[in-house]
């Protein structure tokens, strides 16, 4: 039996092996550590941030933010309903009311959109704590756009950067945009530490804080003295050396992400009705091609998303639809969304494909051996 082709699998050389090995063998083996500090700094220089917080998770780096913005019971988040469900946890976990904004068609937020649902919010009295932006499948928000727009209404703006570390904006990387950034080093990202998320900010009043928060608020003192409910969010020195190899391999792993989406899209260009989301988008934007998605229409090609999945599943290929949107979820039913439709289509339509940089040309090759007859409507 083949081995499954997985949609993003981490990719571990030697050179990982050889920092977890000096992290074993020097004894820093619970949360913090040398080399914890070491990857904060190497993360907010390569993110071009004055700070960083090595956390447990993406989602405890928006958490933190969103409290240190004042997030609360009573106030109001505003983010993109096309997101993974981490995005709204950290809301929910605030006690804030999330309210959804629809996308654009490469998926990211409508920014237009953001700005006028702010404005609605404000001009009805409503308090909004911040508005997160997420770049999505490794490209950013159109920050050009949004400008500062957010600043001149006086509401803070969080980056969920989780999928997007090493592509830009600008000429700006992916985390440094806003008064708070979170990047998520899951196990599918770009680059992983296992498990683990950073905070980024300029603000070092902010990040001081989370750093109180994120190891159970303890206060100085000479025994366990606690005046506020804190978290057990910060990383191992273990996994962080981990992320310090992965952070040395980074362009190379962006590189190979790139060639594998070449390869499907020269495979699949004569397809009628085949796009690429949010491929050659020019300007001065930089993807790291996390994931490659395509999009289907409906009234051209000859299978549709789900069948897609299927054929590849049984083949023993991961594929994914595209995230459904939070809006649809059953457990934001109720919550305020601002709605076009846009991010309901590319839920539709979209498929995510085998995209990992650990993936050989051969392995590309057998995806589309079953994927092109699939959508030309041949027998594979």
């Amino acid at each position: 039996m083949k081995e499954r082709i997985h949609l993003s699998r981490a990719h571990v050389t030697d050179v990982e092996e050889k920092y977890v090995l000096e992290a074993l063998r020097s004894g820093w083996v619970a949360p913090l550590g040398p080399m914890v500090d070491r990857f904060e700094h190497e993360v907010a220089q390569r993110s071009g941030v004055a700070g960083a917080l090595a956390l447990a998770s993406g989602t405890a780096a928006l958490h933190l933010a969103l409290l240190e913005l004042g997030a609360c019971p009573g106030t109001v988040v505003v983010l993109p309903s096309m997101t993974f469900a981490a995005s709204a946890n950290a809301v929910a976990y605030t006690g804030a009311e999330p309210v959804f904004v629809d996308s654009t068609e490469d998926a990211n937020v409508d920014v237009d959109l953001l700005v006028e649902t702010v404005e609605t919010l404000l001009a009805e009295g409503r308090t909004v704590a911040a508005v997160m932006t997420v770049d999505l499948f490794g490209r950013c928000c159109d920050y050009t756009a949004l400008g500062d727009r957010l600043e001149r209404l006086g509401v803070p703006l969080v980056e969920d950067a989780a999928e997007a570390l090493g592509a830009s904006h600008g000429n700006r990387p992916a985390g440094s945009f806003g008064r708070a950034a979170a990047l998520s080093f899951n196990g599918n990202k770009i680059m992983t530490t296992s498990g683990g998320g950073m905070l980024l900010s300029n603000d070092s009043d902010l990040l001081d804080r989370a750093r109180y928060l994120s190891t159970q608020a303890r206060q100085p003192a000479p025994w366990y003295e606690h005046t506020e409910i804190g978290y057990n969010y910060r990383m191992s020195n273990i996994l962080a050396a981990l992320g310090i190899g992965q952070l040395e391999r980074l362009d190379s792993m962006i590189t190979r992400r790139r060639e594998i989406r070449d390869l499907y899209a020269a495979a699949l260009a004569d397809i009628e009705g085949v796009t690429f989301l949010g491929r050659d988008q020019g300007g001065d934007a930089e993807d790291n091609h996390w994931l490659t998605c395509i999009m289907l229409d409906p009234g051209s090609v000859a299978a549709d998303p789900t069948r897609v999945m299927q054929e590849l599943d049984a083949a023993g290929i991961e594929a994914r639809h595209l995230w459904k949107p939070m809006h649809l979820q059953p457990i934001h039913a109720s919550a305020r969304a601002a709605i076009t439709g846009r991010a309901e289509a590319l839920f539709r339509t979209g498929v995510t494909l085998p995209s990992g940089s650990e993936l050989t040309d051969s392995d590309i090759d057998r995806v589309l051996g079953v994927l092109t007859p699939l959508l030309q409507g041949q027998p594979a």
